[in-house]
């Protein structure tokens, strides 16, 4: 893969992705975490404009992972936006990419616009090389990387034999059709036709049939949804509650109550949702602030008021009784 300059890891959270495509120049949508594929939960985030799929990537290095939808890969057709991955650590940005990019009811920003049209015509390999090369979407994207001299967020996922590795993939609706878009994939999946009520269930059958294929002891999976932005859409439609209240006749009384009900209940919704945003904006100030200047200062002067070889023996010991702790249970169970 190329370097094109580095790309860090972020973290995989709604919060991020939130931040991360509000930066690129977005407007109007938001990403959820779902927890549950039963019909209420998908109820609930509706509507839904795409799906981001997290899972353990089982394939060698360098070669693709294995192909575990019912689909199989197909050429690149103008009507889809389908982009290989030829930079490290960019996969979870280029899936979130992978729905912007194919939605024409999404508010994109003028420069994430003029980056689709100008690609348009581009084959797999050199829109990826275009997403690598562009400072807009690499300079939000690394703008998650953490302070911290300590970690090298840009080094290569593969260069640990035995570590874990994950990836994130799309699967949204494409004029007709249930896609799954894997910038590690020859091309994108086509599941199936679909229409937009049914998509959501025929992309948790595919996630479900990836999932099967992992011992039941794997719980490394995440998956989140590309919604509405819940602020405008609860907005909307306490907008359409007021309206109707007021076209109400004075003696309606029963539906004024029903009414005012509903648009207590949105309210509600409302301020819970505009609490979750300030506390992501605050968790994404943190993620990206350099606590070492602290952590040493703090050490200092725990060391300069002789507080801290103290504690390391505390800690020490601590340590050395949990230590015992355990041993002793894993040779009862033995």
């Amino acid at each position: 893969m190329s370097e094109a300059g580095n790309w860090c890891l972020i973290e995989s959270d709604p919060g991020v992705f939130t931040e991360l495509i509000s930066g690129m120049g977005v407007r109007g949508v938001q990403v959820e975490e779902i927890w549950s594929l039963d019909e209420s939960t998908m109820e609930q985030l509706k509507p839904i404009l795409g799906l981001i799929f997290l899972f353990k990537w089982q394939g060698a290095s360098g070669s693709e992972p294995t192909v575990t939808s019912t689909g199989q890969p197909e050429a690149a057709t103008d009507h889809i936006f389908f982009a290989n991955q030829v930079i490290q650590n960019a996969c979870a940005t280029q899936a979130i990419l992978s729905i912007l990019l194919n939605r024409d009811d999404i508010e994109l920003g003028q420069e994430l616009r003029n980056f689709k049209e100008f690609t348009g015509d581009f084959p797999p390999d050199m829109k990826g090389l275009a997403i690598s090369n562009s400072d807009l979407i690499r300079s939000v994207h690394n703008s998650f990387a953490r302070s911290d001299p300590f970690v090298n967020e840009m080094q290569d996922p593969r260069a640990g034999k035995d570590e874990d590795l994950f990836h994130f993939i799309a699967y949204l609706p494409i004029h007709g059709a249930l896609y799954e878009l894997d910038g590690l994939s020859k091309g994108p999946v086509n599941l199936g036709a679909c229409t937009d009520d049914s998509w959501v269930g025929k992309a948790n059958e595919a996630i479900m049939s990836r999932m099967e294929k992992y011992g039941a002891s794997e719980l490394h999976f995440s998956l989140m949804a590309l919604t509405k932005d819940r602020i405008e859409l609860y907005q909307e439609q306490m907008e359409e509650v007021d309206g109707m209240l007021l076209s109400l006749p004075e003696d309606a009384t029963e539906e004024r109550r029903r009414l005012d009900d509903d648009r207590n209940l949105l309210g509600h919704k409302l301020q819970l949702e505009k609490e979750k945003r300030a506390r992501w904006h605050r968790e994404n100030t943190l993620r990206k602030h350099n606590f070492v200047p602290m952590i040493y200062n703090l050490l200092r002067t725990l060391a300069e008021r002789k507080e801290l070889d103290p504690l390391i023996t505390t800690a020490k010991e601590k340590a050395t009784t949990r230590a015992a702790e355990k041993a002793k249970k894993k040779a009862e169970k033995q």
